[in-house]
C-alpha cells in the first residue's frame, strides 16, 4: 500500500512536471531594424533612394532658382511696363510656384513609393529567416525588441543565428 502511495504520487509529480514544461512558452528576441540595416541590400537600396533623393532636390532646387531670377527681372521691369503686363507676370509666377509645390509633392510621393518597392522585398526576407530560424531552434513567439519595450532580455537574441541564415 505504501508503495502504491509512492508510485502514484511520483505519477502525479511527473505529470505536473511536464504539463507545466507544457504550459511555458519558448520566446527569443530580435533586433528587426538592426538586422535590416546589416543586409547588403538594405545598403543598396538605401544608396538608390539617395541617389533619386539628390536627382528631386537638385531639379527642385534648379526650378526654384530660375522662379527666383523670373522674380528679379519681373521686378526690375515692372516699372516700365503697364498695369495689366504686371498683373499678368504676376500670375504667371504663382503659376511657376503651385507647378514647384506640386513637383515637390510629387517628388515625395515618388520617393515613398520607391521606398516601399525597394524595402518590402528585403522586409519580407528577413521575416523569413526569422521564421526559419526561430522554428528551427524551436521558440514559439519571436519579440522584436525594436518595435516593443522589452524589459527584460534573458530570451535567445536570434540575431546572429538570423545573420548566419542571410549570410552576413
Amino acid at each position: 500500500m505504501k508503495h502504491l502511495k509512492t508510485i502514484l504520487l511520483a505519477t502525479a509529480l511527473c505529470i505536473g512536471t511536464i504539463s507545466f514544461t507544457q504550459a511555458q512558452s519558448k520566446v527569443a528576441h530580435i533586433n528587426t531594424t538592426e538586422l535590416i540595416q546589416a543586409m547588403p541590400e538594405m545598403k543598396s537600396a538605401q544608396a538608390e533612394l539617395e541617389t533619386l533623393g539628390k536627382t528631386y532636390q537638385t531639379d527642385i532646387q534648379a526650378s526654384i532658382t530660375e522662379y527666383q531670377t523670373t522674380v528679379k527681372q519681373y521686378e526690375a521691369e515692372a516699372a516700365t511696363k503697364t498695369d495689366e503686363e504686371n498683373q499678368k507676370r504676376g500670375l504667371e509666377l504663382q503659376e511657376k510656384q503651385q507647378r514647384i509645390q506640386q513637383f515637390q509633392a510629387d517628388a515625395q510621393k515618388d520617393l515613398q513609393k520607391k521606398e516601399i518597392d525597394l524595402l518590402g522585398p528585403i522586409t519580407e526576407k528577413a521575416k523569413a529567416a526569422i521564421l526559419k530560424v526561430a522554428r528551427a531552434q524551436g521558440y514559439e513567439y519571436v519579440v522584436d525588441s525594436a518595435q516593443s519595450v522589452v524589459i527584460m532580455s534573458d530570451g535567445k537574441n536570434l540575431l546572429d543565428d538570423v545573420k548566419k541564415e542571410l549570410g552576413i
